[in-house]
């Protein structure tokens, strides 16, 4: 036998090998699937094999929500990629890089490896990879409140979605824009791009995983909710959480069970509302989710504002306080200045007030969420947004009202030098 007929042998077994794990994988035995895996990766002397099967266990972990050890797995797949000496395959795994940091919460880490996979010269694959590398981009620019940059890479992901016909990649976005209309409080938006993706679901997706299904169930019933239809949201999130179940998928659980307490909060259903919260800060903290957990804490905090216990309210919010600062994540920063206000006006405590007043309009200021026509805040109540080609986020009725020449954002950038 020659050593070429054996080397191909050998990487016809890490092929069989890795397609036995996929379908152990897609049946929901997924332990198994794991085993079978990891044994390709101890034996199999194939680079590309070896980094395939690198592949399915980042794409595991990261549904499984253990991403440190998605991260393990991205670090030594970009060591096989260098070993194949393929910008391809390099791209390829500094996307699965940023990915892990994404979920992390490593904002900024993120972002810097998408740079890197962007500037990488490779071939067409490359160009295919894309779309995914600008929306996890703009996921990373979100969870920093940094919204025109965040709106930019979901509509560059979806420039690239259309022209390559991606409808997974279609659907993931509209999921993400959803997300961003959601922060901004144009929750007409908020519900428009998950109904998109839930009928490319119905429309494409026959041969999709079923998290698809489950994440734009979710974001709706998060719409649903913002709206106040609840038992609209009650639904959605309820088939969401069922997906979530039977697929082992702890993050969307978390999600989900976060969803259902706020829900059960805007009934002023307290008492159902604070053990959700419980089980979501747990699974939160399990996963590293620390966006998550700004928002559970957020949740709790206005649940004891609900039963006037102030000052539990107030514990709650600076442990939020404390995750949002460590993040950079402004938005959460904003929310918890705004509930201080409340709460210190109630308790007529002038000083303390104006302190948060101040820092409120400061990061109003610092994230640019105001109408560059209008002057006054976006993100504090429900209205119609519409975006220019810039990305700068305008009300739609001073749009319609003042007509566009050119957007007045970028022209007040161009007059203050180094404001950004």
């Amino acid at each position: 036998m020659t050593l070429l007929s054996t080397k191909e042998m050998g990487q016809d077994q890490t092929k069989q090998q890795i397609e036995k794990g996929l379908q152990l994988y897609q049946s929901n035995q997924t332990e198994k699937a794991l085993q079978v895996w990891l044994k390709v990766l101890e034996k199999s002397t194939d680079a590309a094999g070896r980094f395939r099967v690198l592949g399915c266990l980042i794409t595991a972990h990261s549904e499984m929500g253990r991403y440190k050890d998605m991260l393990k797995f991205a670090v030594v797949q970009i060591d096989t990629a260098r070993e194949l000496e393929d910008p391809d395959y390099l791209t390829e795994s500094y996307l699965n890089l940023a990915r892990s940091n994404e979920k992390l919460c490593e904002f900024q880490k993120t972002i810097s490896y998408c740079k890197t996979c962007l500037n990488m010269q490779g071939t067409t694959v490359s160009l295919q990879l894309n779309g995914q590398v600008s929306l996890s981009m703009g996921n990373a620019y979100l969870g920093l409140s940094i919204f025109q940059k965040a709106l930019e890479c979901f509509e560059k992901a979806l420039r690239y979605a259309h022209n390559n016909d991606d409808k997974m990649l279609e659907c993931r976005v509209c999921c993400s824009l959803g997300n961003f209309y959601t922060h901004l409080k144009d929750y007409e938006k908020a519900l428009f791009f998950p109904c998109k993706a839930a009928e490319l679901v119905n429309d494409y997706g026959k041969g999709w995983s079923l998290k698809y299904r489950a994440m734009s169930q979710y974001y709706m019933a998060v719409a649903y909710r913002k709206l106040g239809r609840l038992a609209d949201a009650m639904e959605c999130c309820e088939e969401s959480m069922k997906i979530a179940l039977q697929h082992g998928d702890r993050p969307l659980q978390a999600q989900c069970l976060l969803c259902f307490a706020d829900i059960h909060r805007s009934r002023a259903d307290i008492q159902t509302a604070f053990p959700r919260y419980d089980s979501s800060m747990s699974i939160m903290t399990e996963i590293g989710n620390r966006l998550g957990q700004i928002q559970v804490l957020v949740g709790v905090a206005k649940c004891w504002v609900i039963q006037k216990e102030l000052d539990k309210a107030l514990e709650s919010i600076e442990k939020a306080y404390e995750v949002a600062e460590g993040l950079g994540n402004k938005l959460g920063l904003l929310k918890v200045h705004c509930l201080c206000e409340g709460i210190y006006r109630t308790k007529g405590q002038q000083r303390e007030l104006r302190n948060h007043v101040v820092k409120f309009h400061e990061c109003v200021e610092e994230m640019e969420l105001y109408c560059g026509m209008c002057g006054e805040s976006i993100g504090d109540k429900n209205h119609q947004l519409q975006a220019l080609p810039c990305s700068h986020v305008f009300h739609i009725k001073c749009l319609q009202t003042n007509g566009t020449r050119g957007c007045p954002n970028c022209r007040r950038s161009s007059v203050k030098p180094g404001f950004v």
